[in-house]
């Protein structure tokens, strides 16, 4: 047995379990995201949420997925058949392809890519091809309309992210994504992690990932009072749970992104406590927790604002902390503060 792991068809069958083990758990990480999402407006509105399928209302995710796998696929007169049904599939896919580079504790990665973040960004750029594709073949002016704010808007946001992500680069000194969670491993435990040096950017990189995903309050893409839900209002079924899916893992990973980058991914936050995946996993969940709870409470957006501050607010900022974040790690100033290369590497 042991040989047959090490032929051809034995490393394909490794790869494909591995596959399939991330997949398992961000799918089914999903249906208890859904859950958590409704519940935490529930409770903020003083609403009980979903109670009724199973205890406490656990397998209200899978009943409505099972509803909308069984509901028949409607496609509009007129829309392009091929591209409509192809769209949330691009979305989806391309969502689900980010997780192969999310190391989750060290050596628990799918491929440990040196230019991991890099790969991120790749995949995550294609994302608003799956909105635009199914906004243009809607043949509905509404939906076309919904996919063009998405086009703008996560083209805006993408590039604040990418300053405030170089400043991290400069500091970790790799596009690892496990080597920059090892630069993060200090004495001081969660003082040691990148959120303390670079600790303006962690609040503008937490906003640009709403707005990436189209996360209230910054959902205009799909603005029920203008737009009647963007570009999948004419979305049914199957289809529309694909888009529905593709964002919420889109949310995840920026969960995920944002533990790695600035709160020491699967390291713990008390010296002396074994590390592990766990933490990685908790870290992952409080932050959807911060995004739902956004969502509860925050009105939204007007368009002309949210493109305001992603021009002429984020990117500035962004750009300003990549020069300041340069200065100190050229002349080594802060005692190392913001660079430590040799931690790690």
């Amino acid at each position: 047995m042991q040989s047959f792991f090490e032929t051809g068809p034995g490393i394909f069958v490794i790869v494909l379990a591995q596959c399939l083990a991330v997949v398992a758990f961000v799918m089914i990480s999903l249906l208890f995201l859904v859950y958590g999402d409704r519940k935490i407006w529930a409770a903020v509105q003083m609403r009980r949420g979903p109670n009724v399928v199973g205890a406490f209302g656990l397998l209200q995710s899978v009943a409505d997925a099972l509803k909308y796998v069984l509901k028949e696929i409607v496609v509009p007169a007129g829309a392009d058949r091929a591209v409509f049904l192809i769209a949330p599939w691009v979305s989806f896919v391309l969502a689900l392809s980010a997780w192969a580079v999310i190391p989750f504790s060290e050596g628990w990665v799918l491929a440990n890519l040196n230019i991991g973040i890099l790969f991120i960004f790749a995949v995550s750029s294609l994302e608003v091809y799956g909105v635009i594709m199914g906004g243009w073949a809607s043949n509905s002016k509404y939906a076309f309309l919904g996919s063009l704010r998405s086009a703008a808007q996560m083209i805006s946001y993408e590039v604040s992210i990418g300053f405030i992500i170089i400043g991290v680069l400069i500091s970790a000194g790799s596009l690892n994504l496990g080597e920059i969670v090892l630069t993060q491993d200090g004495p001081y435990g969660f003082f040691s992690w990148y959120w303390l040096p670079h600790l303006p950017m962690v609040v503008l990189f937490f906003v640009s990932a709403l707005a990436e995903t189209n996360r209230p309050p910054f959902d205009l893409p799909e603005a029920e009072s203008e737009l009647v839900a963007g570009y999948q209002v004419e979305y049914s079924s199957t289809p529309f749970l694909l888009f529905m899916a593709g964002e919420y893992i889109a949310i995840f990973l920026m969960c995920a992104l944002l533990s790695i980058l600035f709160f020491g991914g699967w390291l713990s936050p008390i010296p002396g406590l074994p590390d592990g995946a766990l933490w990685m996993v908790g870290k992952m969940a409080f932050f959807f927790f911060l995004f739902s709870m956004v969502k509860a409470i925050v009105p939204r957006y007007r368009y002309d604002q949210l493109m305001r501050l992603g021009w002429k607010v984020f990117l500035p900022m962004s750009i300003g902390w990549v020069a300041l974040v340069g200065l100190f790690a050229q002349y080594s100033l802060f005692g190392g503060f913001f660079v430590r290369w040799t931690v790690g590497g």
